[in-house]
């Protein structure tokens, strides 16, 4: 009988605890009910919804809905207690992004001479660290090749937020110099798979903004009960249009916040740049080096090329060479006619040297996709330093005492300038 009373016992006992615990809900289904933001006070500025992504805990607000040409961005939210924190900040403006494989896997296997494309990649893309790993990022090369940005963001914990750009759409060529050269890219490959496009869409991320200052940024505070802000800067001169931001939390993020960033003449919008520019300063800059250029019947692309990548390093090197080559044409129209008019063109020479030119003009655009901004750089220097060193060469007393063509050619010059002035 006192077997059967505790058989009932324990039944009773079991239906009792269940009946306790099924409302109230386990710790787990606790920490997955979705927060409930507080209303902001009134007057308070508005900001993007802080409901969180589905199942998730994160809840994340900013501070304003628009800012003017870039600014500063006062984002807040909670966690879970004892989370490190990451914020993913992109815009929606895509642009190009290219990287060219040449690294050879071990001594015995030749390069790959692979090219990756897309247009895809956000015109803005970063990710904000803890401020507590600020000392090992300190640590991580700035750029260039050893500054390995899928290693770098492992080490930091910051793959959790690497998303926007792991879903690009990305082409891959099996490349060649040669085949560069003659207008193709080389055969195209088969499409990649998941975390083949997010292996490279790391590179082409890298190849896109360079160093590290641009992609990481270690400004997140992390109380212990979970609450984080972190002031997100979108710099000057940064694509117009809607920017994203997301945190992340291990495996848990928020709901997107967004904010629009808008901008008026005379800053412009690159599209395939991805920035913007105040043109008014380039115009002027321009003016000068067309009036020296022409001066000296270069046209001022070769001034105008390292001037623009040292003033305006948003730019990438390959928009910059783009963009100079044609609007050279206009100085050098207006200088080919002045030419003529003194009589100083040589026709025949100039036409033979106008075939070089149109076949360098083809080759050298298909190359621009093979080389790296330091390797463009790097070239580009010596070649100015070697012309330097000619032309200060060439102006010495001893030179020109020494040359008596080049004196002739030099009175010839003033005459026919003095002549042209009296006309």
């Amino acid at each position: 009988m006192s077997r059967k009373r505790a058989i009932i016992s324990t039944v009773m006992l079991c239906l009792v605890l269940a009946s306790y615990y099924v409302p109230m809900g386990t710790a787990q289904d606790k920490a997955a009910a979705p927060a409930v933001a507080a209303p902001a006070a009134p007057g308070t500025p508005a900001a993007a919804a802080p409901a969180p992504q589905a199942g998730g805990t994160i809840t994340l607000t900013v501070d304003k809905q628009a800012i003017d040409n870039g600014g500063d961005l006062k984002v807040s939210g909670k966690a879970a207690p004892g989370s490190q924190v990451y914020l993913e900040v992109y815009n929606d403006n895509k642009v190009r992004a290219v990287y060219f494989d040449d690294r050879k896997p071990d001594e015995n296997t030749p390069p790959p001479y692979k090219l990756y494309l897309t247009h895809d990649m956000p015109a803005f893309y970063q990710i904000c660290i803890p401020k507590d790993k600020a000392e090992a990022l300190s640590k991580v090369p700035g750029s260039g090749p050893k500054f390995q940005y899928s290693q770098v963001l492992k080490d930091l914990g910051a793959d959790v937020a690497y998303n926007a750009p792991a879903k690009i759409d990305i082409d891959a060529f099996k490349a060649s110099i040669m085949a560069s050269i003659i207008g193709s890219r080389g055969d195209l490959m088969p499409k990649l798979d998941a975390p083949e496009t997010k292996r490279r869409s790391m590179q082409l991320t890298k190849a896109r903004f360079r160093n590290k200052g641009k992609l990481l940024a270690p400004i997140v505070e992390t109380a212990a009960d979970g609450a984080f802000t972190a002031m997100v800067k979108i710099p000057t001169g940064s694509a117009p249009g809607k920017y994203t931001i997301v945190a992340y939390a291990g495996k848990d993020k928020s709901a997107p916040a967004t904010i629009d960033n808008k901008i008026a003449f005379p800053v412009m919008y690159l599209e395939n740049a991805g920035t913007s520019l105040n043109v008014f300063w380039p115009f002027l800059l321009t003016l000068v080096i067309a009036v020296f250029g022409v001066l000296i019947g270069a046209g001022g692309g070769f001034i105008m090329n390292p001037v623009l990548l040292a003033l305006f390093p948003t730019l990438p090197h390959t928009i910059v060479a783009g963009t100079v080559t044609p609007t050279v044409l206009f100085s050098q129209g207006s200088g080919v006619y002045n030419y003529s008019k003194i009589k100083f063109i040589s026709w025949k020479l100039g036409i033979i040297l106008g075939l070089a030119m149109a076949a360098g003009g083809f080759i050298g655009p298909k190359l621009t996709e093979l080389i790296s901004i330091e390797q463009y750089k790097f070239v580009f220097g010596w070649i100015l330093l070697v012309l330097a060193a000619l032309l200060f060469w060439q102006t010495t007393p001893g030179y020109i005492a020494k040359n008596k063509k080049e004196q002739a050619i030099l009175k010839e010059f003033k005459k026919r300038a003095e002549e042209s002035a009296k006309s």
